[in-house]
């Protein structure tokens, strides 16, 4: 093999820097896949990822004259905090060029291991443009992400450890792609050793360079690629790792924003740890995998690879890991516009737990309303939905309709024509598994409901909004009804948003 990767791995300095991570079982996803899944655990190094292990490598092994100019690199993140680390560790300068897009956690990672940070672009492209510009005007070393030898050679390391670590044979190991450089250390030496070990590529659907370039074997530059991963947004991957990706990857698996948010929320079941969302590609290209070619007790290895997570992304990853693992079903419903029938609905959807409920008065005769369900399975959800179709109910099944889960869920609603006598109301309640349905029937009367929109947080309190049309010469009435109830309630009939944008 070119190079002697496996010399090169096996000399490799990265333990001045890098410790040798955990492998270790992750138990409760092991046994929803029905095989033995273990993690990698490359988000417990100083700088929550793999990527010091390449850097360290590369720069301990330049001329001391070499050093002593600076060096310069292009990184969304993690590779420029492993250059930030060894140039602190080296005594060097360090100028990290990071896209406008790189999550602000990973600037001001760099920035405190004192690194000059440079902003340029919106992608690692630009970025990476810009910093072999820098480099040359500047008189210093371009350290590269990935397409480099020692690079290579350095992230190598992690494929030694899991074969030293790892007790009998080992059917596949999972590896987030990017440039490649990762993937190509780890295929490198593991292939040296153990041939028949299956080395199977991740990447996202929306950024699938080193996927494209191997169908095409040649390297292929994507026109766009997508940032939800932009520990892996690449538009093109490195030579010298698409010849030994060629020569060495058995596979590379695609995978959705949705797979990767239940896979980030998977390893946390197990670890409590956070991973990014390039932190967790291998763990979704894994259960792809093996839920594809049915595997059954095997030995696979996924690579937890970072874990460089902006806190404000959790909003985000929390809402779409249900839709990842199947495990939510969002539909539009459409029912009678009359009194009852709304309660009707619910009691249909029986025991399931409710996440989201979005519902405005728009049509005297009919009712559209958008609804989000738990399920245990995609089965489930197909089911539920026939059985509402067979009980007249118009349903439209949402869970694929990216626009439906990104914008409409939040938009439903609006002004309602013909509207009169319409209170608004703010109730607050313990959130538990039929709550919702408790609630429904506690508000069962003859008042009609005009508006409605509840959505589980997975906070200890429901909240939901209510609209309710009553007679002026009912009101009395209806406060006395308020007044049984055990919910907390607030009047919203004269906050300024609803007269805005609902009223």
């Amino acid at each position: 093999m070119k190079n002697h990767y496996l010399e090169r791995i096996l000399t490799a300095r990265v333990y001045d820097v890098a410790v040798e991570s955990p492998l270790e079982l992750a138990p409760n996803l092991s046994a929803r896949i029905h095989n033995q899944l273990f993690l990698k655990r490359e988000d417990m190094q100083e700088v929550f990822s793999f990527k010091l292990r390449g850097a360290y490598n590369k720069m301990v092994k330049l001329p001391p004259a070499v050093l002593k100019r600076g060096v310069v690199t292009a990184s969304a993140g993690n590779h420029g905090q492993g250059v930030a680390l060894a140039a602190q560790r080296l005594n060097c300068r360090a100028t990290i060029v990071m896209p406008f897009t790189t999550p602000q956690i990973k600037m001001q990672a760099v920035e405190a291991r004192g690194a000059t940070v440079v902003t340029h672009g919106d992608s690692y492209d630009e970025a990476y443009a810009h910093a072999i510009e820098f480099a040359a005007k500047e008189h210093m070393t371009f350290v590269h992400p990935y397409d480099d030898p020692d690079v290579i050679a350095g992230q190598g390391t992690i494929g030694m450890e899991i074969l030293r670590q790892h007790i009998g044979p080992i059917y596949a190991i999972f590896v987030p792609v990017g440039g490649g450089g990762l993937i190509s250390g780890i295929a490198a030496y593991v292939k040296r050793l153990y041939p028949e070990i299956k080395i199977i590529g991740v990447e996202p659907v929306d950024a699938d360079s080193m996927y494209q370039s191997l169908k095409q074997k040649r390297r292929v530059t994507l026109s766009q690629v997508g940032l939800f991963a932009d520990g892996v947004a690449v538009k093109q991957v490195g030579g010298e790792t698409l010849r030994l990706c060629r020569e060495l990857v058995d596979e590379i698996v695609l995978v959705d924003t949705d797979a990767i948010c239940a896979a980030i929320k998977d390893v946390f079941e197990d670890t409590r740890a956070i991973l990014e969302p390039s932190g967790a590609l291998s763990i979704a290209g894994a259960k792809v995998y093996a839920r594809r070619e049915k595997l059954r007790n095997k030995h696979l290895v996924a690579v937890a690879s970072g874990a460089n997570m902006n806190f404000d992304r959790l909003r985000h990853v929390s809402e779409r890991a249900e839709l990842g693992e199947q495990r939510e079903a969002v539909m539009a419903v459409t029912i009678p516009e009359e009194p009852g029938s709304f309660k009707k609905f619910c009691a249909l959807l029986g025991a399931k737990s409710i996440t989201e409920f979005n519902y405005r008065y728009a049509d005297p005769k009919e009712a559209h309303v958008f609804v989000a369900v738990s399920v245990r399975n995609r089965d489930e959800a197909v089911n539920l939905i026939q059985s509402l179709e067979k009980s007249g109910l118009r349903t439209v099944d949402l869970t694929d309709n990216e626009m439906a889960k990104l914008h409409i869920r939040h938009l439903v609603g609006g002004r309602a024509r013909d509207i009169k006598n319409e209170l608004l109301y703010r109730f607050e309640f313990p959130d538990r598994p039929g709550a919702l349905m408790k609630f429904l029937n506690s508000m069962s009367h003859h008042w009609n409901i005009s508006l409605f929109h509840y959505r589980n947080h997975g906070a200890d309190y429901g909240r939901v909004l209510v609209g309710i049309q009553v007679p002026p010469e009912e009101k009395i009435q209806f406060k006395a009804f308020l007044s049984q109830l055990d919910n907390h309630y607030w009047d919203e009939s004269g906050n300024p948003a609803y007269k805005l944008f609902l009223g």
